[in-house]
C-alpha cells in the first residue's frame, strides 16, 4: 500500500471525515502532520500543496488535496488505485 501523509489539525470535521474515509479503504496506517500552533508547519504545508487548509492528503508523491477532494477520487474509483501503488 502506498504511503499516506496528512497535514492535518485537532477538532477539524474535515481531517476527521478524511481518515474516516482511508480508514474504511483500509488506511490504518498514515504519517499524520499536525499544524496547530506550528506556524512554520503550516507554511510549509502551503508551500508544497499552494493551499493554506487542512486536511492536505498525499497518497506517495501525488498530491490528492483536501477531504472534497479525496471523497471525489473515490467516487470517481481513483482512490483504491492509488492506494495500492
Amino acid at each position: 500500500m502506498a504511503h499516506v501523509k496528512i497535514f492535518s489539525s485537532d477538532f477539524c470535521p474535515y481531517c476527521a471525515r478524511a481518515k474516516a474515509l482511508l480508514q474504511a479503504r483500509g488506511v490504518h496506517d498514515y504519517e499524520e502532520i499536525k499544524v496547530d500552533g506550528l506556524p512554520e508547519v503550516r507554511a510549509h504545508m502551503t508551500q508544497l500543496t499552494g493551499r493554506t487548509s487542512v486536511p492536505q492528503i498525499f497518497i506517495g508523491s501525488t498530491h490528492v488535496g483536501g477531504c472534497d477532494d479525496l471523497h471525489a477520487l473515490d467516487a470517481q474509483g481513483g482512490l483504491l488505485p492509488l492506494l495500492q501503488g
